[in-house]
């Protein structure tokens, strides 16, 4: 999924820019609607192959620790325990760590633009987590590099210390696992339901099973497109890019919103429209072009999520800082 996930990223970066009003949501809740997506894929495959989307990608089982010699079938499916540990450890930590990566870029840049009152008790907080968010991130890596180095030295059971909290381990498939997985199959795809609920039941699992194939089989097809956007946006590439996006100026785009919140634009052009002074940091918001104070539109678009003169859909990595002399 580490390669699915970019890609599906770009993808809906690239539809929330050309069509904000109406893909701009899959954007603001990208992570959250990813995570539900993946919560389902992973549910899917712990359930029928005791395995991850990934290790059963590379033909991989989970077993609990210290089960005996005796391994149980991929599709006996995980103890109850461990296939909840499994579960939450495989979608939610990684998800947790992703939006605390954002929140600290986003306060060392608040920080960066002072956008809290120097004397703020917020701000002495936040300075101080930001000081030490890079010691706890080490040890965090740290204990997963450990971790992989005593398992390729033969000194652990696990190569991830995720594995060893689930209290799992990681064990190939073996033929008569392969059987039991396409015996499986073929009932589930064979069998002949009559109840309402039962059809749907099973319409659903069909579905899901359908997506988690086409996930399966699009990996490779996943990295190709990855390979192919690092040669788009490579520096060999670039005057390629700059001969297509050499095109005129677009018009200002149409306003939006007549509410009486609205900004209104100043006659000068070095005026911000929010706070009717000079610009100070003078940001553009990428959806519209419109250029304000950092402060001011920060403010803004942290609180109201759009352009403040053309009600576009907007988010915080849409500002983009203007070092020209004249700004």
């Amino acid at each position: 999924m580490a390669a699915v996930k970019p890609a599906l990223q770009h993808l809906v970066k690239v539809l929330a820019e050309s069509n904000p009003a109406r893909c701009g949501f899959l954007w603001q809740w990208f992570d959250e609607i990813y995570v539900l997506l993946d919560l389902l894929l992973q549910q899917h495959y712990l359930a029928r192959c005791s395995a991850s989307f990934s290790e059963n990608f590379y033909s991989m089982k989970r077993i609990p620790m210290g089960g005996g010699r005796q391994q149980p079938l991929a599709t006996a499916g995980l103890p109850k325990r461990h296939h909840w540990k499994s579960l939450l450890l495989l979608v939610l930590v990684p998800y947790l760590k992703g939006k605390l990566e954002k929140l600290v870029s986003s306060l060392r840049e608040e920080d960066e633009y002072s956008i809290h009152p120097p004397s703020s008790s917020w701000k002495r907080f936040y300075r101080a987590f930001l000081a030490a968010y890079p010691y706890v991130n080490m040890t965090w890596e740290g204990w997963f590099l450990i971790q992989q180095l005593c398992y390729i030295l033969g000194k652990a059971e696990h190569h991830s210390p995720m594995l060893r909290l689930a209290g799992v381990r990681l064990v190939r498939l073996t033929a008569e696992d392969l059987q039991a997985l396409e015996k499986k199959w073929a009932e589930s795809t064979s069998s002949q339901t009559h109840s309402f609920t039962s059809r749907v039941q099973s319409a659903l699992r069909r579905a899901l099973g359908a997506i988690a194939f086409s996930l399966s089989t699009g990996l490779s097809v996943s990295v190709f497109f990855l390979q192919f956007l690092d040669w788009w946006y490579s520096s060999e590439n670039q005057e390629t890019i700059k001969s297509l996006t050499a095109l005129p100026t677009p018009p200002p785009p149409v306003h939006l919103e007549h509410e009486p919140s609205s900004a209104v634009l100043p006659s000068l052009k070095s005026v911000c429209p929010l706070c009717r002074k000079v610009r100070v940091n003078a940001t553009a918001l990428a959806t519209s072009g419109f250029v304000f104070c950092y402060r001011c539109a920060h403010g803004y678009v942290k609180a109201h999520q759009r352009c403040p003169v053309t009600g576009y859909a907007t988010e915080l990595q849409h500002l983009v800082k203007l070092y020209s002399p004249e700004s």
